[in-house]
């Protein structure tokens, strides 16, 4: 019996990139449905998808409620229709014919897998966006091969600290078990929050080369200029508050404050102070949630301190290339 999968792209305004999407996910060999989530979009998109897809199932919002909010609708409709497995896919990303079966497939091998992401390449096709992403000890994750030419090093099945929320598949027994994404972060950084929730409460989070998609890198953010940096700001902190085991939060918490210093002086060089200042507030005023969040994940952990620090990266993140001559 096939299983009942569904895949979740959120969309907010994203004409043209949308259709595009869709026309890839028709092509699928992996039978499945699609959920698309709609925050609140004033373009075109919503009147061609239902032309051209009517067997699109809609959810509409009437505001951006970001993408941590659309995708949580979509993955909480698929919990009330007993799906078995949810994939994330952004509405600008285009996946090969066999993306959702490899993920199916590896999800499948074994019970303890509970998120199995992609490789994502730019549209290029030459270049990385990612292929999961690191977390290092300082608090600060990036993703694997970032604008990185690929030249075969990543075509290993692996385990990753966290998946791309752009490219996913996830088991919905273990959002049953740890919850949805955070709706506090909005954007940036969400995936890897659930990610380290899932890898606490004992899941794997697994990266399969043979699943390929191809991502339109940022094309709904860099619209906005500050969304980025005050979204990365407000949230960073409370990634590590959450997530990060006592003995380690002690042990990593000065490099982490240097990190977050780096991070603001960065913020004064590319004239974005004022913004990094009202992200700051922003966060103040979750801490007593994100303290609170955190003495239920600790609390119910499964891994050892020990196990959480071999998932970690012991290196300050790299200088990710830009060009990609």
């Amino acid at each position: 019996m096939e299983k009942k999968i569904a895949v979740v792209i959120p969309n907010w305004n994203g004409m043209p990139f949308v259709l595009d999407c869709l026309a890839a996910l028709k092509k699928q060999s992996q039978p499945h449905d699609v959920v698309m989530v709609d925050n609140g979009s004033v373009d075109d998109s919503l009147v061609q998808i239902r032309k051209h897809y009517p067997e699109v199932h809609i959810i509409e919002f009437d505001h951006n409620t970001g993408f941590t909010g659309g995708v949580n609708a979509g993955l909480q409709y698929a919990l009330e229709n007993k799906y078995e497995y949810a994939a994330l896919l952004n509405n600008d990303a285009t996946p090969e014919k066999n993306w959702l079966k490899y993920l199916v497939e590896t999800m499948e091998s074994d019970e303890v897998f509970g998120v199995v992401t992609c490789k994502l390449l730019h549209t290029d096709g030459k270049y990385f966006d990612s292929t999961g992403d690191f977390y290092t000890n300082r608090g600060i994750a990036f993703p694997r091969g970032r604008n990185i030419k690929d030249t075969g090093q990543y075509n290993k099945q692996e385990f990753v600290f966290s998946a791309t929320g752009g490219a996913s598949l996830y088991r919905c027994s273990m959002l049953q078990n740890i919850g949805l994404f955070d709706d506090y972060f909005f954007a940036y950084y969400e995936d890897v929050d659930l990610s380290f929730r899932a890898q606490l409460a004992g899941w794997r989070v697994v990266y399969q080369p043979k699943s390929v998609c191809y991502h339109a890198t940022s094309s709904t953010s860099s619209r906005i200029s500050w969304f980025g940096r005050y979204h990365s700001v407000k949230n960073i902190p409370v990634l590590y508050i959450k997530n990060m085991p006592a003995l380690l939060f002690w042990k990593y918490l000065p490099l982490f404050l240097y990190q977050l210093c780096r991070q603001f002086a960065a913020s004064i060089i590319k004239k974005q102070g004022v913004i990094h200042l009202k992200a700051l507030w922003a966060l103040t005023k979750h801490l007593p949630r994100a303290f609170q969040d955190r003495r239920f994940i600790q609390k119910t952990k499964k891994l050892t301190y020990k196990d959480v620090d071999t998932l970690l990266v012991h290196s300050k993140p790299p200088t990710i290339p830009i060009s990609r001559s």
